[in-house]
């Protein structure tokens, strides 16, 4: 092949963060638990007179919005604002208690990890930072 053929490269992208890294895969395995719960949710849910007098339906419906939110959420961890639409799903799966009541110890068990993650990614880019160019972690 010719140097006329090959694309310029572009510029380099910067390298993702931890608290980036790990959101995208505890947002994957998040993935899979709202899919089966919404699964529960539309199994348990009586055929006539439900809780809110809603079709069984509207559990799978809701489940898939929350999915395509988590899936969206992924790709948008780059922007500041991702991480709070992280933490919004994060309540709606909490709140999804309401319909099935493990959902309250499932979504504070990843609400926590979701926190964790937040939490420790951040120090480990701080100590990286530190360790790569002292005097650097100030800014």
């Amino acid at each position: 092949m010719s140097d006329a053929t090959t694309p310029a490269p572009g510029p380099a992208r910067p390298p993702r963060s931890i608290p980036q890294t790990l959101a995208s895969m505890l947002l994957g395995f998040e993935i899979i638990i709202v899919f089966l719960a919404a699964l529960v949710i539309w199994g348990l849910a009586p055929t006539e007179n439900s809780m809110w007098g809603l079709p069984p339906w509207v559990a799978l419906v809701a489940g898939g919005v929350v999915i395509v939110g988590l899936v969206l959420t992924i790709g948008l961890l780059r922007h500041p604002w991702g991480y709070t639409l992280g933490w919004v799903l994060q309540v709606l799966i909490i709140a999804a208690g309401f319909l099935n009541p493990a959902m309250f110890f499932v979504g504070a068990l990843f609400g926590g990890m979701w926190w964790y993650c937040m939490v420790a990614g951040a120090r480990i880019d701080r100590d990286r930072t530190a360790t790569a160019d002292p005097g650097k972690e100030d800014e």
